[in-house]
Formats: structure tokens, C-alpha cells, sequence
């Protein structure tokens, strides 16, 4: 693969749960707001990341797996 991941298991399955959880919450009770569609984008990048075992943001600051 192009990355080397930099997210633990814990975390990747906290950022996948909570990703969902915020997809469902901004079509629930947002809809198509600003903040409907915020929320949503945040959702799927929070979900990607743990789907995905790599964060850019963590790859910027220099954040690695300890082995």
C-alpha cells in the first residue's frame, strides 16, 4: 500500500462507531442543513480513517504505531 497505518484497533473501531453514529445523526435530525451536511462529511472521514487504519492529520504530525 501507498500508507503505513497510524491508527491502533481501539481507536479504529471507536472512530468507525462513532463515524456512523454521526452520518445517521446528521440525516436523522439535521437533514439537508449546513450543519446536516457538516456533520455528515465529518461522519464519513471519522469512518474512513478507521475503516482505512490511516489518519492524515496523525500522518502530518508524525504519529506512528508503536510495535
Amino acid at each position: 500500500m501507498l500508507y503505513v497505518k497510524n491508527v491502533p484497533g481501539w481507536e479504529r473501531a471507536i472512530r468507525i462507531i462513532l463515524g456512523i453514529g454521526l452520518l445517521g445523526a446528521s440525516v436523522a435530525f439535521f437533514g439537508s442543513t449546513m450543519s446536516g451536511w457538516a456533520a455528515g462529511i465529518i461522519g464519513a472521514m471519522a469512518a474512513m480513517s478507521g475503516l482505512l487504519g490511516f489518519c492524515p492529520a496523525c500522518a502530518m504530525v508524525g504519529r506512528k504505531l508503536s510495535s
